[in-house]
């Protein structure tokens, strides 16, 4: 189990003006970034061992920032 944060400028590290711009422009992307945010927080306390959960709620945070990060990629490739 990796404990590393997984922030977006670190996965999309060619694409961090576009991030920013997006953020400052784009509601949706604003909402889907904050919303990876709070998701990969989660799973990175839950990986240090800070919080406590089931195996399940964990794989199920872990597809939803994979799900959202797809979102994001995608809305990045059309800008």
């Amino acid at each position: 189990m990796k404990n590393t944060p997984h922030e977006l400028a670190e996965e999309f590290p060619d694409k961090a003006d576009a991030i920013h711009a997006l953020k400052e422009t784009n509601a949706h992307f604003a909402r889907l970034a904050e919303d990876y945010h709070e998701v990969n927080r989660e799973i990175h306390r839950l990986e240090t061992r800070v919080e406590a959960a089931s195996d399940t709620r964990e794989e199920d945070l872990r597809k939803k920032r994979m799900h959202l990060k797809d979102e994001i990629a995608a809305m990045l490739a059309n800008a």
